[in-house]
Parts: structure tokens; C-alpha cells; sequence
């Protein structure tokens, strides 16, 4: 079943065109890799599916539902959350209190099925030991996984993740695809920016390249890692020149 529709997005800033009809559809379940340079219109295109951003054309349909002049509280109670690329929890809350705002006020449950929400998001994110830790302590990596704890804990269907293995070390990355593959497992659909490749393409099923603002490619991920126009594009090579590894 079709989870989301996104139809010949628009966005204009004035006379820049950041996204320039953009397409693609996305099954229950599925993961989506966005792939692009900086500037390719990626975020914008997260911003324009969570709400915080208005096309200038085109239109989202969320489970056969039009959503395109929704705000962005009535896309999250739908179920569409999203995660930001720099981690900004409450710093002065411990690690559950965190989650626990977002099963709340994001999720929109109360008392015992708040916290019972915020429990198991925090065991599927691997942060249960460090549930009464203050946010403002954690590690980069345990900000990572706050960060997608509380996207989790609004109870998505659909969850937006963006470039949320920067900075992470090799084996923090490591985890982080286990976490991303247990979301998967709930089959909780998930579209992905991210400039960390291999840590992408160990989780999703397809990737869209973004360039300039509009869409240059889409397929499979080694279909896509193979392609002379990527790698020109968006890896910097001569399209003559073979890619490795």
C-alpha cells in the first residue's frame, strides 16, 4: 500500500528554485535514501513534507490523503515525525523526560501510556541505561539516538531522518544501522538524507539523488552508486572515471 505521494513539488525563494518539480512515491514499509551535494534542495524537501515549509506548486498526498496545507502538528498526529540533522534536546531534562515530550505533546498520549510509549522507544534506541541522565551529558552518538527517540516517540508511520550519522565514528555508525533496522522491523517507513553512503545503503531499499533542486536519478542502491551521472554530480568524478568500492 502507497504510504506517501509526493507530486511536482515546487519551492521558489524569490528567484532561486530549490526544489524543482519534484516526484516520487513511497510503499508502507519502505526506505528511501536522499542522496545530493550541498544545496541540492534536500532539507527543503523535508521541510516541505513535514509542514514547516509551503510549495509553490504540487502537491503530498499521506495514505491517499491530502496533506500539501496541513500544518505541521496535524502531520505529526497523522504520522509523519522527523529528526534534525543538529541535536538540540532540553538539556536540562534527563534522557526520558525528552522522550517523554514527544509521546505527549507529539504523540498525543497521556499519563501511563505516555511513559509506557517513552520505555519502549528508549529500549528500541538502545538509551534505557541513560534514562535518568540529564540530555545536556550525553554523548554525540546518544544525542543521535535522543534524536530519534523522540521522532519514534510520537508514534510515526512515516519518520524523516536527516544526516543523522554525521560525526558518528565507524562503529557508532555500526549501531546506529541496528537501531535503523529495528525501526524498520516495526515497519515504521523511513526516508533518509545522508552523506555517510555506506551507512545508507545498509538500510534502505531505493535512492533518489538531488541536484540543484531537482531529481537526477532514482533506483536501486548499487544501480545508483554505479551511475556515471552520480558519480559526476554528486561524488565529483568525471563521468569517465570508474568508481570503487
Amino acid at each position: 500500500m502507497r504510504i506517501l505521494s509526493v507530486q511536482g513539488l515546487v519551492k521558489r525563494y524569490g528567484a532561486l528554485v530549490v526544489c524543482d518539480h519534484i516526484s516520487f512515491d513511497m510503499s508502507e514499509g519502505e526506505a528511501l535514501g536522499i542522496l545530493g551535494p550541498n544545496g541540492a534542495g534536500k532539507t527543503t524537501l523535508f521541510n516541505l513534507i513535514a509542514g514547516t515549509a509551503a510549495p509553490n506548486a504540487g502537491r503530498m498526498l499521506f495514505k491517499d490523503r491530502d496533506i500539501t496545507r496541513l500544518p505541521p502538528s496535524r502531520r505529526c498526529r497523522l504520522g509523519i515525525s522527523r529528526s534534525f540533522q543538529i541535536p538540540h534536546p532540553f538539556t536540562g531534562m534527563t534522557t526520558f523526560e525528552n522522550v517523554l515530550v514527544g509521546a505527549t505533546f507529539g504523540g498525543d498520549l497521556a499519563g501511563k501510556a505516555a511513559e509506557h510509549r517513552a520505555i519502549a522507544v528508549l529500549e528500541t534506541t538502545g538509551l534505557s541505561r541513560k534514562a535518568n541522565t540529564l540530555a545536556g551529558s550525553l554523548t554525540l552518538i546518544e544525542r543521535k539516538r535522543l534524536e530519534l527517540a523522540r521522532a519514534l516517540a510520537t508514534g510515526p508511520s512515516l519518520l524523516l531522518l536527516d544526516e543523522i550519522a554525521g560525526g558518528l565514528t565507524e562503529a557508532e555508525c555500526q549501531e546506529l544501522i541496528v537501531a535503523l533496522r529495528t525501526v524498520r522491523a516495526q515497519g515504521i517507513s523511513i526516508i533518509w538524507i545522508e552523506h555517510v553512503v555506506h551507512a545508507l545503503i545498509a538500510v534502505v531499499d531505493r535512492i533518489a539523488v538531488l541536484d540543484f533542486g531537482r531529481k537526477i536519478a532514482e533506483g536501486a542502491p548499487a544501480a545508483i552508486m554505479a551511475s556515471a551521472e552520480v558519480a559526476n554530480i554528486y561524488l565529483g568524478l568525471e563521468a569517465a572515471e570508474p568508481v570503487h568500492g
